[in-house]
């Protein structure tokens, strides 16, 4: 973050001047997953202060703070909240790092500094954040995930995400902040990002012919996927939602064959038959080889149900890359 304060100012403004009414804050706002909650929130109405560590076409449509969380004090970013009248936040940071280092200041460290500026702010804000399923652990097939699930994490990636979404929860049960916790499974659909195994797929297939085949190796696994625009409905229920302090899980409740995936993918892309080789084979993962989500409680609590078929959402994976 510039420690120039004017510079910080004409970050945060983006050339447009502040509306009157409040906003709802969308941290990691040019992601994935940001970009569509920003873009589902505008539809219904909201304004939003798209905040992200840097700014482009993504978020042209929103007022726009460049800054990055987890190193802003939180004094200034209680201060950024108050004046832009921030009602409410929702987290969608997070990334793939390859360090134990990079994990912690992604999914720890940001969090920490976001709960001590919401501390600060006399009119706090309601925080939904976005957690994983990851943060459960593996589990064997056939068990669906409930949310009373003891988590067990064992990847770097799960580990930290978990750390970062209990210290929402225990915040938010000692009651010094309004949130829920939503732990979403694989995402899928428009601008699916490249770190993601359908997203690295999609790119392989972009370059594939019947001239220069891609071999492509899929585990034999099953696991839960959503596409990123439902994912998006559920966050802009659970800002409206009166439960604070809870866990809900967020996914399609089926468990789809990799292969499956793989194969509505290619449709998509309308590959020649010959351009796609697949063999089966482990492969490098961050979750285990069988995911389920119980999505009960995502229509008690917040009257959500996935609606995008996977076909449709592998359309969009295909149609919408990653910028």
């Amino acid at each position: 973050m510039p420690s120039d304060r004017g510079r910080t100012v004409a970050a945060l403004s983006g050339g447009r001047p502040p509306a009157e009414g409040p906003r709802i804050a969308v941290l990691g706002a040019t992601g994935c997953v940001g970009r569509c909650v920003s873009a589902a929130l505008a539809r219904e109405g909201h304004e939003v202060l798209a905040v992200a560590r840097r700014g482009g076409p993504a978020v042209a449509e929103h007022l726009f703070a460049g800054l990055d969380v987890a190193a802003v004090p939180p004094a200034e970013l209680a201060r950024l909240l108050t004046g832009h009248r921030v009602r409410a936040v929702v987290n969608v940071t997070g990334g793939w790092g390859t360090t134990e280092e990079e994990m912690r200041y992604a999914h720890i460290t940001l969090v920490d500094r976001l709960l001590r500026a919401l501390a600060l702010m006399d009119d706090r804000p309601r925080l939904v954040h976005v957690g994983s399923v990851h943060e459960y652990g593996p589990v064997p097939e056939p068990l669906s995930i409930g949310e009373d699930l003891p988590p067990r994490p064992t990847t770097m990636y799960a580990r930290t995400k978990l750390a970062g979404s209990e210290l929402v929860l225990d915040a938010a049960r000692a009651g010094r902040v309004d949130a829920l916790v939503l732990r979403a499974v694989n995402v899928c659909g428009p601008r699916t990002t490249r770190a993601s195994f359908l997203g690295a797929v999609a790119g392989m297939l972009r370059a594939a012919d019947a001239a220069n085949p891609v071999t492509l190796r899929v585990a034999d696994a099953r696991r839960d996927f959503v596409d990123v625009r439902d994912l998006a409905e559920a966050v802009v229920l659970a800002l409206a939602a009166p439960a604070t302090g809870r866990v809900v899980n967020i996914g399609r409740g089926e468990a789809t064959s990799m292969r499956e995936l793989v194969d509505l993918l290619a449709a998509a892309a309308a590959l020649p038959p010959d351009a796609l080789r697949i063999e089966d084979g482990p492969i490098d993962s961050k979750g285990g080889n069988w995911t389920l989500a119980d999505i009960g409680l995502a229509g008690r609590l917040l009257g959500w149900k996935p609606r995008i078929p996977l076909a449709e959402a592998m359309r969009a994976t295909w149609e919408v890359p990653a910028d």
